[in-house]
């Protein structure tokens, strides 16, 4: 691990990634809604990583943008 580098950095590369897919997804192909479940993918991920790092303001962010995500699904 390098100096600067968080542990578990790798999980929250990936939950980036995933973000800006699901970013892309709703811009430019919203009628197949998969986006939908990238956002929730990532938002997800964004809070196990705020678990592992012990980052409240992930968790409590990431937390409420999955469950807007899951809602707008059911609603």
């Amino acid at each position: 691990m390098e100096q600067n580098e968080k542990p578990y950095q790798f999980l929250a590369w990936i939950a980036t990634t995933i973000l800006i897919l699901a970013a892309a997804l709703a811009s430019f192909v919203p009628e197949l809604e998969y986006h939908h479940w990238a956002f929730i993918s990532a938002n997800t991920l964004w809070v196990l990583v705020g678990i592992l790092w012990r980052e409240q303001t992930l968790i409590i962010l990431n937390a409420g943008l999955t469950i807007i995500y899951i809602l707008g699904l059911i609603f």
